[in-house]
């Protein structure tokens, strides 16, 4: 597609790039979009009587599968030549293998790497237990937080490299949906570093602030229903 190459020609007549002009998905037409209006704040709660370990294992395995699907919708766009590095705005990732070792990969693979590697440990028994009187793994925590932060970059990237693809299906709602969701989930239990997710700060505070309703509070607690906000972590 011919209109994905605009980026490197960018001329220095002292305007920004074109990639960097406007982040369209930043607009309020699209930004206010979603398929729910519920109060994810509430929904993201540990309720009572469940295990917290066992909700985030629900949770997570839910999340996944979301996100996957999303990816899905625009996979034919995200190609090795289209999308040579995983790249978010101006930050690009590169997988790490079991080694430890750096990987150098386009986003269709490195979207590929986050995909199976994630089915492979929540399809595992002994590190998401499905199975009465199992335990969970100790190491429970810190792979749950992998996880977000790997799905959190195949969301980021949908939004800073095909956010277009997603308007033309008419997409953006499922995808602000589930961001809103997976954002203030990742909150409620400090799933993700405020580093890692600074990149989307500007999305998040469009979509988040208030409960998810949009408005332009800064301090998150804008528009929560009532007693909504108290438990929330702020980052």
């Amino acid at each position: 597609a011919p209109s994905l190459g605009r980026k490197s020609k960018a001329k220095p007549n002292g305007k920004k790039p074109a990639a960097e002009e406007k982040k369209v998905y930043l607009e309020p037409e699209y930004a206010k979009s979603r398929i729910t209006d519920c109060e994810f704040r509430e929904l993201v709660v540990l309720p009572r009587e469940i295990d917290l370990n066992e909700w985030l294992a629900s949770n997570t395995t839910t999340f996944f599968h979301h996100v996957n699907l999303q990816y899905s919708t625009i996979s034919e766009f995200c190609t090795g030549e289209a999308c040579q590095t995983m790249a978010v705005c101006n930050t690009q990732y590169y997988w790490y293998d079991e080694r430890g070792k750096k990987v150098k990969c386009t986003a269709p693979q490195y979207v590929d790497f986050v995909m199976s590697s994630v089915q492979k440990l929540v399809t595992d028994e002994d590190v998401f237990p499905t199975k009465y009187g199992r335990e969970f793994p100790s190491s429970f925590e810190s792979l749950v937080k992998k996880i977000c932060r790997y799905l959190f970059h195949v969301l980021a990237h949908i939004y800073s490299s095909h956010f277009k693809e997603t308007l033309a299906l008419e997409l953006h709602g499922h995808l602000n949906t589930l961001y809103i969701h997976f954002i203030l989930f990742a909150r409620e239990f400090n799933l993700l570093d405020p580093k890692e997710t600074a990149v989307m700060d500007d999305l998040t505070e469009v979509l988040c602030s208030g409960g998810g309703h949009g408005g332009g509070s800064t301090d998150g607690a804008s528009g929560g229903g009532a007693g909504a906000q108290n438990h929330v972590k702020e980052r």
